[in-house]
């Protein structure tokens, strides 16, 4: 028969367990969350992006990287869109960045230009199942060489 004491020990062992697993995998949590940025912050170079947001990689197209990458990234966001634009108001011109259009409107765009680079910035509302915010950024040279279709 079992006692109550080893009933109350092996209770304690299991809740200690319990907890050193909760703490273990906080803190894998917040280090893959920093990794996170890392690698964004590599990819995206000098623009800055709202806290937790996340590359929906199936979506973006990077070519490139830092501060010389072209194309177009997607972004997953926590913030509501009001929230991210006003971080994209702020923080851009903070970071050199110049505003050359806002529009805050169901569907936001921002317009900034830095050096001789063009980034578009589009929010959009995610769905109820999705993110909070879709942030895109279409990132390109300020004056890049646009050649018309010819007519056959």
């Amino acid at each position: 028969m079992i006692s109550i004491q080893t009933l109350k020990l092996t209770a304690l062992a299991l809740s200690l367990t319990a907890l050193l697993g909760a703490c273990a995998s906080s803190s894998d949590s917040s280090s893959a969350a920093q990794e996170s940025q890392e690698v964004q912050a590599q990819l995206l170079g000098d623009m800055p992006l709202p806290a937790a947001s996340k590359i929906i990689g199936a979506d973006s197209i990077i070519i490139g990287r830092g501060d010389n990458w072209v194309g177009r990234a997607v972004l997953s966001g926590v913030q509501s869109p009001t929230d991210i634009y006003a971080f994209f108001q702020s923080e851009y011109p903070r970071a050199g960045w110049t505003t050359v259009s806002a529009i805050k409107a169901k569907t936001s765009i921002l317009v900034f230009t830095k050096g001789d680079r063009t980034a578009t910035v589009e929010l959009n509302e995610g769905s109820l199942t999705g993110p909070k915010t879709v942030i895109m950024i279409t990132s390109s040279p300020k004056n890049a060489n646009v050649v018309a279709p010819s007519k056959k």
